[in-house]
C-alpha cells in the first residue's frame, strides 16, 4: 500500500502580499527624455503632414473632376447654342411673316369696320313700301374709316353712321305716319321722315312722288372680321 505524504506547511507563515508596487526612480538624464519626446513629436508631425498631404490630394482630385465636369457641361451648352442658332436661321423669316400678317389683319379690320350689308337694308325698305309704291331713286351716304358720318339734318335726330334717302312713286297719297313707323321698326334704322311729297299730272295719269330719309345706326355694321378676331 502506497502512502502519499503531504509537505508540512510552516505554522508561522504570514499572508502573501499580491500587487504591491515598489517605488521606482527614473535615472535617465533629462536630455534622453527630451530626445524621446522629440521623436514622438516628430512622429506625430509626420502623421499630420501625411494626413494633410492626403487631404490636399483628395481636394485636388475633386476639383479636377469638377473642372472636367464643368468643361463637359460647357462643351454641351456650346453645342446646344450652335444647334439652336442653326435652327433659328431656318425660321428667320417667320417673325417677318407674322408681322406682315398682323399688319394685314389690322388693315382689314380697320377697312371693314364700317361695312354695312346694304342689300338687306334696301330689301327692307322695299318690303315696307306702301301698297302700289315703287322706288325711283336711292342715295346712300355713310361713314368710312377715314371719313366721319354726315351730321344729322335735324337737331332732334340721334347720332348715326349713315343715311339713306330714297324717292318712291305711288298713285295715291300714302299714310306717311304708318310708313315712318315701319321704317323705324327695321333694326339699324332710326329717325325716318318724309321730307317731300309732290304730285305729278300727265295726260293719262296722276301720281305722287314721295321723298323719304332714314338714319342708319351702328347696329347696321356687319362686324364680320371683328367677330372673327374676337374668337381667336
Amino acid at each position: 500500500m502506497t502512502a502519499v505524504m503531504d509537505r508540512p506547511k510552516p505554522k508561522n507563515a504570514g499572508p502573501t502580499l499580491i500587487g504591491v508596487s515598489l517605488p521606482q526612480v527614473n535615472l535617465l538624464p533629462p536630455e534622453v527624455r527630451a530626445k524621446r519626446g522629440l521623436k514622438v513629436l516628430k512622429r506625430w508631425l509626420g502623421v499630420s503632414l501625411l494626413a494633410t498631404l492626403v487631404l490636399c490630394v483628395l481636394a485636388f482630385g475633386a476639383s479636377l473632376m469638377s473642372a472636367v465636369a464643368a468643361q463637359s457641361d460647357l462643351v454641351t451648352a456650346q453645342a446646344d447654342t450652335t444647334r439652336l442658332q442653326t435652327e433659328q436661321q431656318k425660321y428667320a423669316e417667320v417673325p417677318q411673316v407674322l408681322n406682315a400678317l398682323a399688319s394685314a389683319t389690322a388693315a382689314r379690320t380697320l377697312g371693314m369696320s364700317t361695312e354695312v350689308q346694304w342689300k338687306s337694308y334696301l330689301d327692307a325698305i322695299t318690303a315696307v313700301l306702301p301698297a302700289g309704291a315703287s322706288l325711283q331713286s336711292i342715295t346712300v351716304s355713310g361713314a368710312t374709316p377715314m371719313v366721319a358720318a354726315p351730321a344729322p339734318v335735324s337737331g332732334l335726330d340721334k347720332p348715326s353712321v349713315g343715311q339713306i334717302q330714297f324717292s318712291g312713286r305711288i298713285d295715291t297719297l300714302p299714310n306717311t305716319a304708318a310708313w315712318i313707323d315701319a321704317l323705324n321698326a327695321v333694326p339699324g334704322f332710326s329717325d325716318a321722315w318724309v321730307s317731300a311729297t309732290a304730285i305729278t299730272e300727265t295726260d293719262k295719269h296722276v301720281y305722287y312722288t314721295v321723298t323719304s330719309t332714314v338714319q342708319v345706326t351702328d347696329a347696321a355694321y356687319a362686324k364680320r372680321f371683328a367677330a372673327a378676331e374676337g374668337t381667336k
